[in-house]
């Protein structure tokens, strides 16, 4: 018994490991790398800044949408084939892109990136991670955004150095063989425990959970608070420099809010204990309202700027980890894989068409700081939304016979 118990532990502590390290790559390669290499995709091809960012943006989008059947496949599949399938597609996309001769290969090849990712990204991680560690899924959950946090500061200088000898072309090529080398076989190997959907997952309908008044409203809610974080996120030094900061402070500023997600993943599990799910919610959206309120009405010192700019990343990090457990501490983690498939959906659209969104109302509404005060008020409205979605109630049972599914 002892001997399988610590056989157990060795292959839960090697799906936890792989999975750190394809989220960097992925992340990094995927998605990181296009916000450093887009400016050098416009001046070598002449194509515009917003057809290059609308590809990837288009891609985005489709990605959001592949996760409602992509998590379907999940529940009764396993990760093992869709993650893996998600590395040869991720690989072979990316190396499109860098082939891309026109503007239509390359935005076609994006389209293929977005359905790789959802094969790729947090979700399908979160939700091998809920299904194989049980009571211990917060623990390991935060531990790999925790590592995914670093793929920025890893990929984003090293794509610079590429791009400086390769071209944007040669650096995307390596890009695609540094996914197709790390997370192919990572998951192919690590991902192979024994998918069994508990019995659970048997007794309520899909349909009963996303058509439920809490379903509904607390995706809404997160959907207005994605909206609110990757806009507040991208405008950030635009709204400094704005004021007169210098670009280093407003990079500073930036990258201090990347410790500060980190910072919030750090004190997520103490939240989880204290604070009911929908709790959580309310608490962060009101923590993310509080502080874009502080960048709007407070212009220095540079200590205080950059204090407010730590604290809002935090409320981001604490976001991510409440999107990541609010499913399965709700209706359970039996039907984690395909109900956040559908949860993450429009928080994954909001997310993708925020920075459009954010200097498209900063252009209409006469600046940067009211932007942010508008993304305040839509953090408050997106607390509300979640203290007004009340509990689950009483789902119709169904009776289905149990099945093991084996990866």
């Amino acid at each position: 018994m002892t001997a399988a118990l610590a056989a157990t532990s060795r292959a839960h502590t090697g799906v936890l490991v792989a999975l750190c390290v394809t989220e960097i790559v992925s992340y990094g390669a995927l998605y990181y790398a296009f916000t450093v290499l887009a400016p050098s995709i416009v001046r070598a091809t002449g194509w515009s800044r917003v057809a290059v960012t609308a590809a990837f943006s288009a891609g985005s989008l489709l990605g959001a949408a592949a996760g409602i059947p992509v998590g379907r496949i999940l529940q009764r599949h396993g990760p093992h084939l869709v993650m893996t399938f998600g590395s040869l597609m991720g690989a072979a996309a990316i190396a499109a892109v860098a082939l891309a001769p026109t503007f239509g290969i390359f935005f076609g090849a994006w389209l293929v990136v977005g359905i790789a990712t959802a094969g790729l990204y947090y979700s399908p991680a979160f939700a091998a991670l809920t299904g194989w560690f049980g009571e211990r899924r917060v623990q390991a959950i935060t531990t790999l955004t925790l590592a995914a946090g670093f793929a920025s500061t890893i990929f984003a200088p090293f794509t610079v150095y590429l791009d400086s000898r390769l071209g944007w072309r040669g650096t995307y090529l390596v890009l695609g063989g540094i996914v197709l080398v790390v997370t192919l076989p990572a998951h192919a190997l690590a991902l192979r425990l024994p998918w069994r959907p508990h019995q659970a997952a048997a007794k309520v309908r899909d349909r009963d959970i996303l058509t439920s008044r809490t379903f509904l409203m607390l995706a809404a809610a997160g959907t207005l608070t994605d909206l609110v974080s990757y806009a507040s996120l991208v405008e950030l030094p635009l709204l400094l420099i704005g004021r007169g900061a210098s670009p280093g402070l407003a990079a500073w500023a930036l990258g201090l809010s990347g410790a500060g997600q980190v910072a919030g993943r750090l004190v997520y599990p103490m939240l989880n204990r204290r604070l009911r799910p929908r709790t959580r919610a309310v608490v962060v959206n009101v923590l993310l309202a509080l502080t874009l309120a502080a960048q709007v009405f407070i212009v220095g010192p540079q200590w205080a700027v950059i204090v407010i700019a730590v604290l809002t990343g935090a409320a981001r990090g604490l976001f991510t980890l409440v999107t990541a457990t609010l499913v399965a501490d709700l209706w359970g983690p039996e039907r984690y894989a395909s109900v956040s498939g559908v949860y993450n959906a429009p928080l994954a659209a909001a997310g993708a068409l925020a920075p459009g969104i954010g200097a498209g109302v900063a252009a209409v509404a006469g600046g940067y700081p009211v932007l942010f005060g508008l993304l305040a008020g839509l953090a408050v409205a997106a607390a509300v939304v979640a203290a007004a979605a009340g509990h689950p109630g009483r789902l119709a049972p169904v009776t289905v016979a149990p099945r093991t599914l084996t990866e």
